[in-house]
């Protein structure tokens, strides 16, 4: 009896050394499921091919009765503990960038008078994906576009290393864009717009109104005539030349006549720029005039104009 009991502890070391150990959770990369992606020391036959491997992004389950079968049938030293045994296989995937399929959209419109900064609108879209660590490659077929800016629809086919050919049909919109220019900081009444405070950008022609600023250089330099939000697109009508006199401020009153010209204290009732027009007040006499902004803080009045008001 002594003996027996022997044989067994001498034995004991060599059986868990040919046990297999179930992977609960099993991640595979390759397109096809082996034996050794299941259990940890499956045996001899591990690297035997099960069958196809989830798509990529995709899982299975295989349940304890199905793996006691792959055991027996390829000589896995193991035996399902209870009906819960079960393995998880999962295999990554890598999305396909949804710019890659615009810009092929895009390049295949333009065959169709499709302007190259249209926007591409694609309807309910769910990015297909490929195994992680392989080459990809993307075409289209049937593509057909019903008016530029308007509806379209394609077959979108996806080839990769380790995976099936996938074909997925694809509709949407492709829209025109207008390019227009925005204020990247809030914008106070009266500030003038330096290049960092605007920059160009596009958006759909249907959000952009008449009259709208489309290049930096009708923008910078001038003056907001209206507070601007971040964002918010120049209207030309909101901007204007840099006031040379702000409202309220001491100006220098230059009043012309045939063969004279006379000085005099004034102060600006309303802000103008350059050569505008603007009522100033002659402190001397009180009277408002109407003069011409002919620099920063100068004012040509022409002697024998109409006052405007008395204060």
């Amino acid at each position: 009896m002594r003996a027996f009991f022997l044989v067994l502890l001498l034995a004991a070391p060599v059986m868990a050394q040919d046990m297999a150990f179930l992977r609960p959770h099993a991640i595979v990369e390759e397109q096809v499921l082996r034996v050794q992606d299941l259990w940890d020391n499956p045996g001899a036959r591990g690297a035997a091919t099960l069958g196809a491997a989830p798509a990529p992004g995709r899982r299975m389950v295989i349940e304890a009765a199905q793996l006691s079968a792959i055991a027996r049938s390829y000589g896995v030293n193991w035996r399902a503990m209870s009906q819960n045994d079960r393995v998880v296989v999962e295999r990554p995937g890598r999305a396909l960038p949804r710019a890659e399929v615009e810009a092929l959209l895009r390049e295949e419109f333009s065959r169709f008078g499709l302007e190259p900064e249209s926007e591409i609108e694609i309807t309910g879209w769910a990015a297909p994906l490929v195994p992680v660590a392989s080459l990809h490659q993307v075409t289209l077929e049937g593509a057909a576009l019903e008016n530029p800016g308007s509806r379209f629809a394609a077959t979108l086919v996806v080839m990769a290393d380790g995976m099936a050919t996938q074909r997925l049909r694809i509709t949407g919109r492709a829209v025109p864009t207008t390019p227009v220019v925005v204020a990247t900081r809030r914008l106070g009444l009266g500030e003038i717009i330096r290049t960092a405070d605007a920059r160009e950008m596009r958006v759909r022609s249907e959000r952009v109104r008449p009259g709208v600023a489309n290049r930096l250089d009708q923008v910078v330099g001038q003056e907001a005539r209206r507070p601007m939000a971040v964002e918010g697109m120049f209207a030309l009508a909101d901007l204007g030349p840099p006031s040379m006199v702000a409202r309220n401020q001491p100006v220098t009153l230059f009043l012309d006549a045939p063969g004279i010209t006379l000085t005099a204290a004034g102060r600006a009732l309303e802000s103008a720029p350059r050569d505008a027009m603007v009522p100033v007040m002659n402190l001397a006499s009180r009277a408002v005039l109407e003069g011409q902004v002919i620099g920063p803080g100068r004012v040509r009045v022409a002697l024998g104009s109409v006052p405007t008001r008395q204060p």
